[in-house]
């Protein structure tokens, strides 16, 4: 029987085992140590040094970050669609309304022009989603937000390292959140980090997450249990020893796909821009789900379809977007599927994968 390559595969091995059991043989399991250490290094590793607070979720770390900045009942914040619902659900939860807006074609990306005329006299800040590990176009993101005295923030969930121009992902807004989630190009187990370049920000961050207090029983502000534990803190410091060769191994297989696939529109990489793949997303243009499960059921292959309703559109947000349409969000969520691109494929994966995909376009075409 053929082996089945999945669509994902996280990388927990020997070395995140022996610093799990390292925290709990000290008898420190909460935050401590470790999530300091790991803060400090996953900022150097990533954000330029900029200050870095630790959380249990990414999206804990959206809806903390966004809290920071000062975001709440009678804003807005212009959002896209097609991602995952965490980005606006941690709009939503500030008491502010996330406003939709269409994106790019070739980046899956928030389309400038569109965040423009998304823009009213209650919009409070602009949150692209650096969707699939490819950068949103901050430049011109930026100079809107500059223009119109809005704050710029990040969702880097899926793009650990993703730079534009040479700049990280991370350094361009008032405040980032990446993703720790075990799917993720590194991951915790489960957590978050929020990039805060102002310490008053950092400091409402850590505030937040620990139920108001930067000392124990002085609360200065009513808080979350938000914290991230030591035990994940100490998988996360391993992973960061590694995930630079895993990104590589992402990008090499990525290069492979580029340079193989026929039939299929494989994702652009815009001028500057340095794509990390957390996922490898073509765009199928005839029967995607038919694609889909013609690649799982006669080759063995696991896909994703990441995001097949788009976000203004969930029972739980279509009230924030009545009538709304974004066309461009729409055809993606009929088109994109995401193949195997992890840093666990071998080249007989990889030529597999090139060899199904390849039939299936010849044969819908």
């Amino acid at each position: 029987m053929t082996e089945f390559i999945p669509a994902a595969k996280p990388l927990i091995g020997d070395d995140e085992r022996a610093a799990v059991d390292r925290v709990l043989q000290s008898g420190m399991v909460a935050q401590g140590p470790e999530v300091a250490a790991f803060e400090k290094e996953f900022s150097e590793h990533f954000v330029q040094g900029l200050p870095v607070v630790a959380v249990n979720s990414g999206t804990s770390g959206l809806h903390l970050g966004l809290l920071a900045a000062g975001v709440g009942p009678g804003d807005e914040v212009i959002v896209p669609s097609f991602t995952f619902a965490a980005t606006a659900n941690a709009v939503a939860l500030t008491g502010a309304t996330p406003v939709f807006a269409d994106i790019e074609p070739d980046t899956f990306t928030l389309d400038p022009s569109a965040v423009e005329s998304a823009i009213t006299e209650r919009t409070r800040g602009i949150l692209p989603v650096h969707l699939y590990g490819h950068p949103a176009r901050m430049d011109e993101l930026g100079e809107i937000a500059r223009a119109r005295g809005l704050a710029l923030f990040e969702d880097a969930a899926q793009a650990h390292g993703a730079a534009l121009d040479g700049r990280p992902v991370g350094t361009f807004g008032a405040m980032t959140m990446f993703s720790l989630y075990p799917t993720k190009n590194m991951t915790s187990g489960e957590g978050g980090m929020v990039v805060a370049p102002e310490e008053d920000a950092a400091r409402r961050v850590r505030l937040l997450r620990n139920q108001g207090m930067e000392r124990q029983y002085e609360n200065e502000v009513i808080g979350f249990n938000a914290r991230m534990t030591d035990i994940h803190a100490a998988i996360g410091r391993v992973q960061l020893t590694k995930v630079e060769a895993w990104t590589e191994s992402r990008r090499a297989n990525a290069a492979f796909l580029d340079s193989h696939l026929a039939g299929v529109i494989v994702p652009p990489v815009a001028d500057g821009a340095r794509h990390v793949y957390h996922q490898y997303t073509i765009r199928v243009q005839e029967d995607r789900d038919g694609f889909v499960s013609a690649l799982k059921e006669e080759y063995s292959i696991g896909s994703g379809v990441y995001y097949p309703i788009p976000n203004h559109r969930l029972p739980s947000l279509q009230r924030y977007a009545p009538g709304l349409d974004l066309p461009e969000t729409e055809r993606a969520a009929r088109e994109a599927v995401s193949l195997p691109v992890h840093p666990s494929l071998s080249s007989e994966d990889l030529e597999r994968i090139v060899e199904a995909v390849n039939a299936l376009a010849g044969a819908g075409s």
